[in-house]
């Protein structure tokens, strides 16, 4: 069980998580793409993470919403021109921000905490890993409509080289 003082935070501290992470962002220069962005804009592209991590800390992992929230960023950020790379990077990044808070500021305070934090630890791991795989996901979709649609690739080369079976299907 996470505790609710935690679950709160995340809601209540998104933004001040996302400014950590756009500080993040600013000390990666492998980081180009979110690099060209303002501080504003950046601060507003990941907001949104910390109340859904807080939804899911507080009942539970729902895939179809986790799913559709990264699978759609990662379309977005397949038509913004980033790779998905870098897309992927920045996400690992608002991990960074989010398990920096739990042992740094949260966990400390008292041992109850400590042992609230070590489960919390683990399922704010597992929501950003499935995260991964939704954003691989919905980017590897688009790239493949996008190949499809507008460069006209023959189905039988996409086919060749996106072996996955997962695109344009529900879980």
């Amino acid at each position: 069980m996470v505790d609710g003082a935690l679950i709160d935070n995340f809601n209540l501290l998104s933004s001040d998580f996302a400014v950590k992470w756009k500080d993040l962002i600013r000390k990666s220069p492998q980081l180009k793409h979110y690099n060209t962005m303002d501080d504003k804009a950046l601060v507003e592209a990941n907001t949104p993470f910390y109340p859904l991590l807080a939804r899911t800390l507080g009942r539970g992992l729902d895939r179809s919403l986790v799913g559709g929230f990264y699978v759609k960023l990662g379309k977005e950020r397949m038509a913004e021109g980033f790779p998905v790379s870098e897309a992927i990077y920045g996400m690992n990044l608002s991990e960074k921000v989010a398990l920096g808070y739990i042992i740094n500021d949260y966990a400390p305070e008292n041992p109850v905490r400590m042992y609230h934090a070590m489960g919390a630890v683990s399922q704010v791991s597992e929501f950003f890993l499935l995260g991964c795989f939704y954003l691989t996901k919905g980017f590897l979709e688009a790239t493949y409509t996008s190949m499809e649609s507008k460069d006209a690739v023959p189905q039988e080369l996409l086919k060749k080289y996106f072996k996955d079976d997962f695109f344009f299907k529900k879980d």
